[in-house]
């Protein structure tokens, strides 16, 4: 092989070796902290057309942090959601939610987390677990049992939501474009990449949802790009009974509210009365946290 020849495909090596870091790199990059991507600035309920009549919900955590989520009490309705939303959201846009549930007598608490819509913190998985502790915490001291709470997560937020309902005896859980978990979308976008190593905020879904000892209702858009319908597919199978699938015909990943809502209020209509659970929260759990 002449000297010209083995230069060129050293070269080539070189490329594509580089290429791979850089990958690779972009990949841990994009996947701690960019995996939140927060809106700055908080603004104030009554200055959001979906938020018209809920409130500040002022909640602690455990770490001290004050956090503010927007609560609307349930009216006619037994059950109050407790909504966890996607990685790009804050309070404004996760509001949109709502509505429907407030419309059909439904209570909400939409959850704000750290570092979001100007709340004090930096984002990260057990930060969030923490947050969502203080929410459910908060609703128990307003009164509202935890058998009477559902806790909605859409995307991001449904590692939230599905790690807190192997914690609590919540009344249900209803999940908007869940994943597996968070290596399991990126190995699906790079899947010659070393996923295991460099995403660190992992959201495991699928390895947690078999110890949820609720009703379950999973709804995914068949055309979601960015979360795929096979994952949700995917989770529903490991998730124990009883369970619902809802698969939104023609919905993508930031157009399937309306949709979900006209199939979850449906759902939450058909649930058995609210289970009455006398423990407080903080002592209520159906088994310790495990290893954030």
């Amino acid at each position: 092989m002449s000297l010209g020849r083995k230069a060129g495909l050293l070269f080539a090596a070189c490329l594509s070796l580089t290429f791979v870091v850089y990958a690779a790199l972009e990949v841990y990059i994009r996947t701690r902290p960019p995996l939140y991507d927060p809106p700055p600035g908080y603004v104030a309920p009554t200055e959001v057309e979906a938020a018209r009549g809920m409130r500040e919900f002022a909640v602690r955590t455990s770490d001290g942090l004050a956090l503010r989520g927007w609560y609307a009490p349930a009216t006619t309705r037994p059950y109050t959601l407790l909504f966890f939303h996607g990685s790009g959201d804050g309070l404004a846009k996760a509001a949109k939610a709502a509505p429907p549930f407030i419309r059909a007598g439904y209570g909400v608490l939409v959850a704000e987390f750290r570092g979001y819509s100007g709340e004090p913190g930096t984002p990260s998985e057990t930060g969030l677990y923490d947050d969502g502790r203080a929410y459910l915490r908060a609703l128990q001291a307003e009164g509202v049992d935890p058998g009477q709470i559902v806790l909605f997560g859409y995307s991001l937020g449904t590692g939230v939501a599905v790690k807190l309902a192997t914690e609590y005896p919540v009344g249900g859980l209803m999940l908007l474009a869940p994943f597996l978990s968070i290596n399991e979308i990126t190995k699906h976008r790079h899947p010659w990449l070393p996923v295991d190593l460099l995403v660190r905020d992992t959201y495991e879904n699928a390895s947690r949802i078999a110890n949820v000892h609720c009703p379950v209702l999973i709804a995914h858009g068949t055309i979601d790009s960015i979360v795929p319908t096979s994952q949700g597919k995917a989770l529903f199978a490991l998730t124990t009974e009883p369970k619902t699938l809802r698969l939104l015909a023609g919905d993508g990943h930031l157009d399937a509210f309306d949709d979900f809502a006209a199939v979850a209020i449906p759902w939450l209509e058909s649930a058995p009365p609210p289970r009455a659970v006398v423990p407080s929260l903080s002592s209520a759990k159906v088994k310790g946290p495990e290893q954030d």
